[in-house]
């Protein structure tokens, strides 16, 4: 006979571990192993929910090549989870399509099954994802913890903190607070090398002859084999071709690519960086965002081994600053100023513009070299570089007048390290200017001049950057000067813009009624560029 003291003794256990059993909400973009959410669960009693619902695949045409990385990198994750000796709940896209179409039905039906005494959720990084947790927060019948992200360099709060009060909160002055907290390329109190910011070092044009190393490829494995399929069968109409997957899946893939940045592409970083070299899509840059914004490397890791490089030898001032700015100044910096804007940011249009997007933002087919170049390689590849973001394609979309919401929508759905709170403001506040100058001090309009300096598309293309009309005229030419017609009032107060007014008021009579004329001619025809 079990003594009743033993009996006793289970019984109470079991009851003391089902009141504690808690459930841990973990989302696509949230796969760190080293969370500290982590160390507040029990692998004996504790669940783990992940899931590849719908809405969160469809709520904009989603690149196949992101779904896919998202798909692979979340079960690849689960997967670690569970050598770990962690409980994970995880459902696949073929489980939830007919089911669970987004988190709120899912989550309902997992509480239903066990006796769950609290939820942890991991702040996530969306305005919209956030609500839903704050309703959860009132209306579920289990109290509900959320913990900070981890993949980020500074808390929300810390951030918050920062903006808080300043009337222009420009990315400059915050990357130089975050090099002091963080001590990043900091000799004592004074920054190395004599200065913050090498950007004037960075902008040399593509030359001849120069052939970037590759970017490390990673070959598919089961898991990603059978994401690829299912991909390719549930989104045949979303743009992007799997071919081209060879993305790092794991933290340790994403480390092998970090070192691989390191030790081809990081040297020559800094120098072309702004460069637009044709067929070149990736030139010298990391192709680590995506790692990042998924959790898969921890930013400030990403910071430190660039900055050893710089103290080993192994690339220049310019080069390792330039991309810490990229990390450091510009990714924290951008998710600070969305939840500091709130979710009223992404309603701002300032120049009112309305026309919608050419066809060919979803095809691809457009004559101009450049901009062929950059919406090709963002429709089939999933990725272009910033400069082919904000100089060509966010350039163009500013000249033009294209819708702000269409815009965004379209860099959100295209690109594979794209989520609102990178996109928005980059697109919204740096391409477009649609806030007013919150983020930028000036527009990041350009003519074609800029983008001949820049690279080599030029020699490829039909138009002409020196032609400001007719049929073999750069667009960017006349569309530059018609924007800068249009908003003359407002940029002859910015001391940054004022300039570029009085030039176009040298012109004649006859040549601005000329550029007018043609740049209104290309706007009504833009789907035949």
């Amino acid at each position: 006979m079990i003594p009743f003291s033993f009996c006793y003794e289970l019984t109470q256990n079991l009851h003391n571990r089902r009141l504690l059993m808690k459930l841990l909400l973990l989302l696509g973009d949230q796969l760190c192993l080293k969370h500290p959410v982590l160390q507040h669960l029990n692998p004996a009693t504790d669940h783990i929910l992940m899931a590849e619902l719908p809405d969160e695949a469809s709520y904009v045409p989603h690149n196949k090549l992101k779904i896919a990385l998202v798909f692979s990198a979340m079960r690849h994750f689960a997967a670690a989870l569970m050598q770990q000796g962690f409980s994970v709940h995880y459902y696949q896209y073929t489980d939830t399509k007919d089911r669970w179409q987004s988190f709120d039905a899912l989550l309902q039906y997992q509480l239903s099954c066990f006796a769950y005494q609290a939820l942890y959720l991991v702040e996530p990084g969306e305005h919209r994802l956030q609500s839903q947790f704050n309703q959860w927060a009132d209306s579920l019948p289990v109290p509900v913890r959320q913990f900070d992200s981890h993949h980020f360099i500074f808390s929300r709060q810390q951030m918050l903190d920062w903006f808080a009060g300043k009337q222009q909160p420009r990315m400059e002055h915050f990357y130089q607070w975050a090099r002091r907290q963080t001590g990043l390329l900091m000799s004592g109190s004074n920054p190395e090398g004599g200065k913050f910011n090498f950007d004037k070092h960075n902008s040399r044009a593509w030359p001849a002859n120069l052939t970037p190393q590759k970017a490390q490829r990673f070959d598919a494995d089961d898991i990603t084999t059978k994401v690829l399929a299912l991909v390719e069968k549930e989104f045949a109409q979303n743009p992007g071709r799997l071919e081209h997957f060879h993305f790092a899946v794991t933290p340790c893939q994403a480390e092998q690519a970090l070192d691989d940045f390191i030790q081809t592409r990081l040297a020559n970083f800094g120098d072309y960086q702004d460069a637009l070299a044709d067929d070149e899509p990736g030139v010298f840059h990391s192709l680590l965002s995506a790692y990042i914004n998924l959790g898969l490397l921890a930013p400030i890791t990403v910071c430190r081994r660039a900055e050893a490089a710089y103290y080993q030898g192994q690339a220049p001032i310019n080069a390792v600053e330039g991309f810490i700015r990229q990390v450091l100044g510009w990714r924290e910096y951008v998710r600070g100023l969305y939840w500091y804007c709130g979710e009223d940011y992404a309603n701002n249009n300032h120049f009112n513009a309305t026309h919608p997007l050419p066809k060919w933002f979803w095809q691809g087919s457009v004559r101009m070299r450049c901009v062929q170049q950059a919406v090709s390689n963002s429709l089939h590849l999933a990725y272009a570089h910033h400069i082919q973001r904000l100089m060509v394609i966010g350039n163009f979309a500013l000249l033009a007048g294209l819708d702000v919401k269409q815009v965004c929508q379209w860099y959100l759905a295209v690109y594979v390290d794209a989520f609102e709170w990178v996109e928005l403001p980059n697109t919204l506040g740096m391409a477009l200017y649609a806030d007013g100058g919150l983020l930028a001090s000036k527009p990041y309009a350009a003519s074609g001049n800029y983008l001949n300096k820049m690279g080599n598309h030029c020699q490829h293309c039909p138009y002409s950057p020196k032609l400001l009309t007719g049929n073999k005229a750069c667009p960017y030419n006349s569309l530059y000067w018609r924007f800068i017609d249009i908003h003359q009032q407002e940029f002859a107060a910015n001391p940054r813009m004022a300039l570029m007014v009085s030039q176009w008021h040298k012109k004649s009579h006859e040549q601005r009624s000329a550029i007018r004329h043609w740049a209104d001619g290309l706007i009504r025809r833009m789907d035949s560029l």
